[in-house]
């Protein structure tokens, strides 16, 4: 049978024979072998002079001969394999998946009802066009598996938002791991998750903000938004790390008005136009003082900030804690608490760095000590090490 198919394919024949050789494939189909039809798939799988009828039969056999024509066959049209993809065998799933330049139409068809397996393997085929809500989707539908987001993650240009969600999905699936097992307090693990994702989102915007500085920035906004995590705990950390893009995002975003114009009254923080704009942004009347300190802090240090990397300020934290302190309202209260974790968060950092940067140029400082000999005469002399 492999024979004929191959002899129908590259061999010239009269149009009559032609017709008679396609009429006996044809009535192959209906072999009760799974073996001759397989070996029928195998030899149609990439031709494009097959008969059409006989692919479309073919991609709807059993998953072991479906697999080969879905996965190469030039001839099927998007609308077949759309078809196909509702098929609820997984190896179908996945031979489409698989194929290169996958279209966008047949990418969102498989995010929408497909298998995890063969959601891994469309993450995983670079060559396939995955819409931005297909991403999102399959986030959604199973967010919680650890290859999924690890397919998702080697993406190459894997827009900012879906970034954030991963960061948001491997959050919530350490937190749930860490609570079930006992290792902390329910509590505690959701605040260090949501200061972790915070930390990740001022992250992911500043890098995104390199290519396209508006466009990114608001989609990321209306993104967080959308998902509740537009929060003025992750805008006050966003000034505290150097950056302000983000904050004059959120306003012009919450306030309906362009992100030039928000980002002028953001600028000159000190007038009426700023007080104006936040309030038309709804924002909370009592941390009004705490982020216009923080404006004002970030003027004091003047164009050597923001730094390379966001991370929390001890600098300027501290001034809008002296700010703050002048200030009575029981509102501010909370907001104190928040400021002194993040000066604390900020101090472990500054003790990593320095203790990272000791390890890298005095790596002896931080090595074990060398075990006693019995013998002090064989005890080899150690050098000193400079006090710090």
């Amino acid at each position: 049978m492999r024979a004929l198919a191959l002899g129908y394919l590259y061999s010239p024949m009269p149009e009559d024979v032609r017709r008679e050789a396609e009429a006996a494939l044809t009535a192959v189909l209906e072999d009760s072998s799974p073996l001759v039809r397989q070996a029928l798939a195998e030899a149609f799988a990439s031709a494009i002079e097959a008969p059409h009828h006989c692919v479309i039969a073919l991609a709807h056999d059993q998953p072991e001969i479906a697999a080969l024509i879905l996965g190469r066959s030039p001839l099927l049209k998007d609308e077949d394999l759309i078809d196909c993809a509702g098929r609820a065998d997984i190896a179908t799933q996945c031979a489409i998946a698989r194929r290169p330049a996958l279209s966008a139409a047949v990418s969102a068809a498989l995010a929408e009802s497909a298998a995890m397996e063969a959601l891994i393997v469309l993450a995983e085929n670079t060559g396939a066009d995955v819409p931005e809500f297909s991403l999102h989707r399959m986030l959604e539908r199973f967010g919680t598996d650890g290859a999924l987001r690890e397919a998702m993650l080697s993406r190459p240009g894997l827009p900012a938002c879906v970034r954030s969600d991963l960061v948001q999905a491997t959050a919530s699936a350490l937190t749930a791991l860490v609570a079930a097992r006992g290792w902390l307090a329910d509590e505690r693990a959701q605040t260090i998750s949501r200061e972790a994702c915070e930390r990740a989102t001022i992250g992911i915007t500043l890098a995104a903000a390199q290519d396209e500085p508006m466009d990114s920035q608001m989609d990321m906004v209306r993104h967080l938004r959308a998902n509740g995590r537009l929060t003025p705990a992750l805008l006050l950390r966003a000034l505290l790390s150097g950056d302000r893009s983000l904050f004059e995002a959120a306003l012009a975003e919450l306030s309906g008005l362009p992100l030039a114009r928000a980002a002028g009254f953001v600028r000159f923080h000190q007038g009426g136009g700023f007080a104006a704009l936040y309030d038309r942004a709804k924002m909370p009347t009592e941390l009004r003082t705490v982020f216009k300190a923080a404006l004002a802090a970030q003027d004091e240090a003047g164009e050597t900030w923001p730094a390379a990397e966001p991370r929390l300020s001890r600098r300027l934290i501290g001034r809008v804690l002296q700010d703050c302190s002048r200030v009575e309202g029981a509102g501010l209260a909370k907001v104190i608490t928040l400021l002194r974790r993040f000066d604390s968060e900020a101090a472990r950092q500054d003790a990593r760095e320095l203790t990272a940067r000791i390890a890298t140029a005095q790596p002896a400082l931080l090595a074990a000590p060398a075990p006693a000999c019995e013998d002090e005469e064989q005890a080899p002399r150690l050098a000193l090490a400079p006090a710090f």
